[in-house]
């Protein structure tokens, strides 16, 4: 059985304010093996992320080329448009041809905790893909253990929207 602690407590009501998350389970006391044991319902937080800070470190000046690096930064923010936290993360270059593709590994910071999350990035020549999904591989605080992915929809407007889905 996991030991739930009142600090976690405090912070995962004040991240079901802010972002509005569809309703969860509340805390089980039993032993997660036990009979009575109750699923944890899936929770869904939707938030709109806008590029900060990239730089990108080519192989070669002379065009894509496989082991580029990006390195980013964005901040994500509520409907409300208030800033709540932001992303960290790297992307490398592993195809050029037939559309490109990355192997991208990133951080979401969010009030109660951190997501990690990774996964292939395919469509990246010319340019952004139009959408892609990662999966989460982990997380701190209230996402310790976290699983799930992640759906980043489309660039409008300078934003994207994030789709986090935590099972």
């Amino acid at each position: 059985m996991r030991p739930i602690r009142a600090a976690c407590l405090g912070t995962a009501t004040a991240l079901v304010a802010l972002l509005s998350w569809a309703p969860a389970a509340a805390a089980d006391a039993t032993d997660s093996h036990s009979a009575q044991a109750k699923p944890k319902k899936h929770r869904v937080i939707t938030l709109a992320g806008r590029l900060a800070q990239q730089t990108r470190f080519p192989v070669d000046s002379s065009g894509p080329s496989q082991g580029d690096r990006t390195v980013f930064r964005s901040t994500l923010h509520d409907a409300a448009g208030n800033q709540v936290g932001e992303t960290g993360g790297t992307c490398t270059t592993t195809r050029v041809a037939d559309g490109g593709a990355e192997a991208c590994f990133v951080t979401y910071v969010l009030p109660g905790g951190q997501l990690s999350v990774q996964g292939m990035v395919f469509g990246i020549v010319p340019g952004p893909p139009a959408s892609f999904d990662n999966a989460i591989t982990g997380g701190t605080g209230e996402f310790d253990r976290a699983r799930g992915s992640v759906h980043v929809g489309p660039i409008v407007n300078g934003s994207r929207t994030f789709t986090i889905y935590l099972k």
